[in-house]
């Protein structure tokens, strides 16, 4: 069978691929468990992502059904697997503390088109090629974004205004909480964190980060612990989906937006192609980087017209599907489908989720996003530590785009001085 390398430079869906080469009763069975797999793990993190971005649950939700489905559908991979992204969660709580919702809304719409547009130029090709350092070193600042984030809920904290979006006035204002601790929070979040981990050791194939969530709501409901859940916060969530209409639309809106509209579309690129490589190491295939571009702009168009936030291509869920035996991109649209029906019929149940559960499942995500063995490696020689810990710090001091722009003129710098000099 083809691995997909002579193709990887057309635009055509990888769904239309795997179809035409046949698809049968027993592909189908695999391409269901997988996506049943893959959407016991979505259905948690989803809300986790959501809430730790800064809106209501659902929204996380809305963006795995709606653009899973899409990537699956339009994309250039054969297993990847789109929706709400830990990566995002620093970009959209700040884009969401400084223009609302609908301000979010837009900046999602601006992002996809200009994927679509990324993808239509074949741009695709080019973001791959950005340093390794560069990469490791801004994965490792949003990481440890991500796990400050997650200190209020986990710790049960309150804070005398909104938290901070920078790290260290973040930092200041939750050491200034700290009087206000609450023990329950911090034992449901743990343990949250360790039952993720421990079944990841002892029982990998089972969803430990589901069975974290359901453990602590139980317990949380059981002992009547005084913790902040979905239901106290956010009034539970709806049955289904929302009716898409266009995100508020201003040209003045739009101004203000884009700058952060480009911090987006250069994540999402990045994301979703790396994502997207990953697969093909696991499988010795090949994707095809533009089409999954124009993918991924359509699906974040989409996501936005239906209440949803940033989506891109997922490592860890694209990995699962996987691992789980899928053959073709049906097992994406298959997940979404499963994801729809959870939220139909379970969302009274989404109430009783502590949010310190949901806490301890987003910094087991941060964890295992931070790439630490290979960080410690690119500090053994001097110009990729200078590259990686100028992403790192910039990124977790300034902002993501601040962190990638700089690690890339610094390798570009040290790329030119090293190479040889020829005599005239």
């Amino acid at each position: 069978m083809p691995n997909g390398f002579s193709t990887s430079g057309i635009y055509r869906p990888k769904l239309i691929t795997a179809l035409a080469e046949g698809y049968s009763v027993a592909r189908f069975r695999k391409d269901a468990l997988a996506a049943l797999t893959v959407a016991i793990v979505a259905l948690p993190l989803s809300m986790a992502i959501a809430v730790a971005s800064g809106v209501t649950p659902e929204r996380g939700l809305y963006t795995a059904i709606i653009g899973g489905a899409l990537v699956s559908a339009l994309g250039g991979s054969r297993f990847q697997i789109g929706g709400p992204a830990g990566a995002f969660i620093v970009l959209v709580a700040a884009t969401v503390a400084r223009f609302g919702v609908e301000g979010l809304l837009l900046t999602v719409l601006l992002s996809g088109a200009m994927l679509t547009l990324l993808g239509v130029l074949r741009i695709g090709s080019l973001i791959r090629h950005i340093p390794h350092a560069v990469t490791v070193g801004f994965t490792f600042g949003i990481a440890v974004t991500i796990a400050a984030s997650q200190l209020k809920d986990i710790a049960g904290l309150k804070l005398h205004g909104s938290e901070p979006g920078p790290f260290f006035p973040k930092m200041a204002a939750l050491l200034e909480a700290l009087p206000s601790f609450t023990p329950a929070a911090l034992i449901l979040g743990a343990l949250s964190a360790l039952v993720i981990f421990g079944l990841r050791r002892v029982r990998p194939t089972w969803p430990g980060m589901l069975i974290a969530v359901v453990l602590a709501s139980a317990a949380s409901l059981l002992f009547h612990m005084p913790v902040e859940t979905i239901g106290t916060k956010f009034g539970g969530i709806p049955h289904g989906l929302l009716w898409p209409t266009l995100p508020v639309f201003s040209w003045p809106l739009v101004r203000e937006v884009l700058p952060t509209a480009l911090s987006f579309t250069l994540l999402g690129g990045i994301e979703s192609l790396l994502s997207a490589k990953v697969a093909d190491g696991m499988t010795a295939r090949f994707h095809r980087p533009n089409m999954e571009l124009v993918a991924q702009g359509i699906a974040n168009m989409v996501s936005a017209m239906f209440g949803g936030i940033s989506v891109t291509g997922t490592i860890a869920r694209t990995a699962t599907n996987i691992r789980a035996g899928a053959q073709t991109p049906l097992s994406g649209i298959l997940h979404s489908i499963f994801l729809l029906m959870f939220m139909m019929v379970a969302a009274p149940l989404a109430s009783y989720i502590p949010l310190a559960a949901l806490a301890g499942v987003l910094l087991v995500v941060a964890w295992n996003m931070a790439e630490k063995g290979e960080f410690v490696v690119l500090l053994k020689d001097w110009r990729t530590a200078a590259v990686l810990l100028a992403t790192f710090l910039l990124t977790l001091i300034r902002d993501l785009t601040t962190g990638i722009i700089a690690g890339c003129v610094l390798a570009l710098v040290f790329h030119l001085a090293a190479r040889p000099k020829t005599r005239s």
